[in-house]
């Protein structure tokens, strides 16, 4: 819920999704949980103009913006494990049925109609997107004692890492034990063993935001109207 130009960052990657034509939701609620219930549940009023009658209490909306999702909120425990949380979604999917995933700190520029093309076209169990990590610190090339060239890379060169965005089929959550079960870990290290884990390779931009530093250059990317993962009109 933490914000990235007035809007909580689960607003962002919701809409990156509804982009890609995904407009229902189920988010795993944990700690805080309320403050997400209360934040849906007042969504909207909040994001459109509001008539009060003081005579009486009475309350009209004006309707300026209307978003077609519909998001099922879903109490997954305070201590449950990436894993777990999906443990407790289960009875909500259809045995054939196959779904999207993601965290909720990560914003990308990525085509989720092609993630999901990429998934249908394999026939495997999982998709993971993975991404080239964003540089935390500059570039500095020496001359001696003396800086030749500082560059503020927004990228490294090499490495992929899980960016976080999955697509499942629901089979895969047979591999979850319970609710300390860390989807990172034997899950998905199974699925691989197994040949049953592709990779979507995600040459865009991708950006975590795991520090008040991230927070903040989020923030101003949004505020100067660059924002890369606004992917959205």
């Amino acid at each position: 819920m933490v914000e990235i130009g007035g809007k909580p960052m689960l607003w962002h990657i919701m809409n990156i999704y509804a982009a890609g034509g995904i407009k229902e939701f189920i988010i795993a609620l944990g700690y805080k949980g309320e403050v997400i219930k209360e934040y849906f549940l007042n969504f909207y009023a909040l994001d459109n103009d509001i008539t009060v009658d003081l005579s009486d209490g009475s309350v009209a909306i004006q309707h300026r913006n209307q978003t077609d999702w519909k998001v099922h909120l879903i109490d997954t425990g305070l201590t449950s494990q990436t894993g777990g949380r999906f443990g407790r979604l289960r009875h909500l999917f259809a045995e054939d049925e196959t779904f999207m995933a993601t965290y909720g700190d990560g914003l990308a520029n990525i085509d989720v109609a092609q993630l999901r093309a990429f998934h249908e076209a394999h026939g495997k169990q999982a998709t993971v997107t993975t991404a080239r990590p964003p540089a935390r610190f500059g570039g500095v090339v020496f001359e001696g004692e003396r800086v030749a060239e500082f560059t503020e890379k927004p990228q490294v060169g090499e490495g992929w890492v899980n960016a976080g965005y999955f697509v499942l089929h629901r089979r895969v959550l047979d591999l979850i034990t319970d609710d300390s079960t860390i989807w990172e870990h034997e899950p998905l290290e199974q699925l691989a063993r197994s040949g049953e884990l592709m990779a979507y390779r995600h040459e865009g931009f991708w950006q975590p935001m795991d520090t008040l530093r991230e927070k903040v250059m989020l923030h101003e990317m949004w505020e100067s109207g660059q924002a890369p993962w606004k992917v959205w009109k």
